[in-house]
């Protein structure tokens, strides 16, 4: 039976270079796969038709046989046949199968050989912890205790897992290589030990505390420094307070991810806060004072001029937040809102009717104005 195309069989383009093959063969040999495809002869044999195509347009002087003279370079001892770097026993180089199953399923059967760790030790657990602070607090900073359920490192084997008196042996099924080779078919297929689980080492006689893990888990206090001008979503790292690792294995870290709480008066937009200020009719038409307390305790005067319309701002300079790690700080923006008058007595009403009979169009410029247009635009 004729074969097919190499490229058609990697379903790439003749004109594909390293990178498109080397991701192309990633793809179709992690689909068809055998332990992906458990029992499945046509996967297998696909499988088997990948790893040949790959093998030789990876190599640039088959590739250009093979584009020259097809399927027939390698027929009959051409480029030295399957045996100069097909599937038989010089296959794939000096390093075999191996070199090329780690680097391209590294990942899939647990990181390759650099995931393996010295006597079965394991790094720990990155742990997180969600923190609610208030914005006075996000302001001046502050120190809080936290208490964090965990793994530590148990004091009676000192992490090993072994009881006192002993210790770990190497694996015997792996010798403490932590992985394991077995043969299917035409290939070398690489896995983690069934025995060690892949850390190389057993503990035949396991300490009585942590049942041979090498931790316990505890509750543990925690001081954590919240700076000042911290912002909402802030994650905090506390290196190796997270989880203990396994048998005896560097701990892990653990991360305080902060929010902030809304506040009543004031909202934050950065270093910069906003406030909103209800004031009276007559204040804003006559002018006048209030004093409005900020985040830092002390309180600073507004001057409200006469004739103050709604919406209007006012800067107090460095009355915000600290900018974090650093000297600055942001401003504080008072917005008037001017207060319509309710539940009016007889009199005010009085009063009230008797203002607006007497007003000009100078006292309400931007009604007059507004009213003036729109009748300018409706008759054309």
């Amino acid at each position: 039976m004729a074969k097919i195309d190499f490229y058609e069989t990697l379903g790439v383009a003749k004109g594909a270079d390293e990178k498109e093959l080397k991701s192309a063969f990633r793809k179709m040999a992690m689909r068809y796969h055998p332990d992906k495809n458990p029992g499945d002869a046509a996967a297998e044999v696909k499988f088997k038709e990948v790893n040949e195509a790959y093998e030789i347009l990876k190599d640039p002087q088959k590739r250009a046989a093979y584009d020259r003279y097809g399927h027939a370079a390698f027929e009959h001892g051409g480029m030295g046949g399957m045996g100069g770097g097909g599937f038989g026993a010089g296959g794939f180089g000096a390093g075999g199968f191996s070199d090329i199953f780690e680097d391209i399923f590294g990942e899939m059967m647990g990181g390759g050989r650099q995931r393996r760790s010295s006597g079965g030790r394991e790094r720990g657990a990155d742990l997180r912890y969600n923190m609610e602070i208030s914005l006075e607090e996000a302001f001046a900073g502050k120190t809080a205790q936290i208490r964090v359920p965990t793994s530590i490192s148990c004091d009676v084997c000192s992490g090993s897992g072994a009881k006192p008196g002993s210790k770990p042996q190497t694996c015997g099924t792996c010798q403490g290589a932590g992985r394991v080779r077995a043969a299917q078919g035409f290939f070398s297929i690489e896995r983690t030990c069934p025995t060690c689980q892949g850390r190389g080492t057993i503990i035949p006689d396991p300490c009585t505390k942590c049942h041979g893990h090498g931790r316990v888990t505890e509750e543990r206090s925690l001081s954590v420094n919240i700076p000042s001008g911290i912002e909402d979503g802030t994650r905090i790292r506390l290196a190796g307070e997270g989880e203990a690792g396994l048998r005896g294995g560097p701990a892990g870290d653990l991360y305080i991810f902060l929010s902030v709480k809304p506040h009543e008066i004031f909202q934050r937009d950065g270093a910069d806060l906003h406030c909103s200020v209800p004031i009276s009719m007559t204040a804003a038409a006559l002018g006048g004072t209030f004093d409005v307390s900020t985040l830092d305790g002390t309180k600073s005067r507004v001057s409200v001029p006469e004739g103050t319309q709604n919406g209007r701002q006012f800067r107090l300079k460095g009355k915000g937040m600290p900018v974090l790690r650093s000297t600055q700080v942001g401003d504080l923006y008072i917005q008037i809102q001017i207060e319509t008058p309710q539940k009016l007595t007889k009199r005010q009403r009085e009063l009230l009717k008797e203002f607006e009979e007497i007003s000009s169009k100078e006292n309400n410029p931007e009604s007059t104005g507004f009213f003036a247009r729109m009748k300018e635009f409706f008759e054309g």
